[in-house]
């Protein structure tokens, strides 16, 4: 489909949604609307794209930087926001191009390829998809003639009570031909009851040419799905939601129970592994085989092992490799390597780290910009110091190393293998193989202290 281009009406602004972004940057499982439609082109190979945008087109453009855009400023209709794009359209005379709304996220890319087969084969001057909905309130009626070629379409506003009856609906997806959709553009008048130009309006003018004007009906009426305001916004989440669950259920994986869990498209995870309540998966992310994954667990941007245990954690662009135990409420951040067999505990945070085989974190303990060997043994209260107020440095420590409780290593540090730092020491040289490094200060007891103390300042208040 490389031969065709695209045009996306995206000049919607945030009103209804009571949002200072424009609707289309309104998100489905954390992806703005638009992104879904730049997915879909991609996926089909349509690269050559034009946004038309209106209020908030800079926000817009930022999202979908690959494509080139157009300003509409006045919202006066559909139509008219095509004829914005003339230019882009005159350079592709002779070819075909397929008109999307930037806020129907549920279009897919099997439905644009088979329409777009049927265009090819039919030599049409317009093939639109359609749906049919028992309920098709508010959207245009499709009128077929006795050929069963569409003849027409009827806005909800326009529609008499007859036509109303029709459950077949435009689904807001169309493909032209470039050269009929350029001439049909100058013919276009705003003469019904919105006073607006209807790119619906194309269709009846092919169809009085008498040119081939086919529908295709999808499969899945969800395309013809849009968000006019939050609660539309929410039944797109919940729709969504439920089709990745289903696809993931399919691929087994255990839901036990689906409450606030929540998966991206693109998400992999393998079978047998159990995903608990409040479970949200984001972003490029693989999840390996056997794990357990939640409660309360959020993994983004990250590749999990399999046979992983996380629980009440967030995990933020790093690698888990098999076997690893986290949790609860630990802190995995970007630029993490947790190793297998590594066991991460309760409040824990770790970013840009190493950390290498059967290692264990038990609790407590802050381990940043460090690369940590083979089964070390950090005691609570550990903190690896990689700070100094302008710059970070590294903290190294070799196999087999046990930091007792409550340390501080100032980085940049090195622990040789198979150390151990004594429970309450601050360590700012470097610590050889096989030492014991003590850097605290001497206890001192002063016997009777605590008792001058009391008969001195009397009884104490109450």
């Amino acid at each position: 489909m490389g031969e065709v281009c695209a045009v996306v009406l995206a000049a919607g602004d945030g009103k209804r949604m009571r949002s200072a972004r424009p609707k289309v940057l309104c998100e489905v499982l954390f992806r703005p609307m638009i992104g879904w439609i730049a997915d879909t082109l991609a996926e089909c190979g349509i690269g050559d794209v034009c946004a038309v945008l209106g209020a908030g087109a800079d926000q817009v453009r930022a999202a979908v930087p690959q494509f080139s855009w157009v300003e509409q400023r006045e919202r006066l209709g559909t139509g008219h926001a095509v004829m914005q794009a003339r230019a882009f359209l005159e350079g592709h005379r002779g070819g075909n191009c397929v008109v999307l709304c930037g806020d129907a996220p549920f279009v897919d890319a099997k439905t644009l390829r088979e329409a777009y087969r049927l265009h090819k084969q039919e030599s049409a001057a317009a093939t639109l998809v359609t749906a049919f909905l028992p309920d098709p309130t508010g959207y245009g009626r499709i009128l077929r003639d006795g050929q069963g070629n569409v003849s027409r379409i009827v806005e909800q506003a326009d529609a008499d009570e007859k036509i109303r009856r029709i459950q077949e609906i435009n689904a807001g997806t169309y493909w032209f031909s470039v050269d009929f959709l350029l001439d049909a553009l100058e013919q276009l008048r705003a003469d019904n009851a919105q006073g607006e130009y209807y790119l619906t309006d194309v269709i009846g003018i092919a169809a009085a040419q008498g040119r081939r004007v086919c529908g295709y009906e999808a499969a899945d009426s969800r395309v013809a799905m849009g968000a006019n305001d939050r609660k539309g916004l929410l039944r797109l989440n919940e729709l969504a939601r439920q089709a990745q669950l289903e696809r993931h259920l399919d691929g087994g994986v255990e839901i036990i129970c689906a409450d606030g869990v929540v998966i991206q498209p693109g998400v992999q995870i393998g079978p047998d592994t159990t995903i608990l309540p409040g479970t949200i998966l984001k972003g490029n992310t693989v999840i390996g085989k056997n794990c357990v994954l939640g409660p309360n667990t959020i993994i983004e941007d990250s590749v999990v092992g399999d046979g992983c245990q996380i629980n009440a954690c967030q995990i933020e662009q790093s690698r888990l490799d098999e076997n690893v135990k986290i949790g609860p409420y630990t802190h995995v951040r970007p630029n993490s390597h947790l190793k297998a067999g590594v066991k991460i505990g309760n409040f824990v945070e770790v970013k840009n780290s190493v950390i290498d085989e059967r290692t264990a974190v038990a609790h407590l303990t802050y381990v940043g910009d460090s690369d940590v060997g083979k089964n070390v043994n950090f005691g609570c209260g550990t903190v690896t110091v990689n700070f100094d107020g302008h710059d970070k440095y590294r903290t190294v420590i070799g196999d087999d190393c046990f930091i007792g409780c409550n340390s501080n290593l100032i980085a940049p540090v090195e622990i040789g293998s198979g150390s151990y730092i004594a429970a309450g020491s601050t360590i700012t040289d470097m610590v050889p193989q096989d030492a014991l490094a003590i850097a605290r200060a001497r206890q001192v007891v002063k016997p009777g202290w605590a008792a001058a103390r009391r008969l001195r300042l009397g009884p104490r208040k109450k």
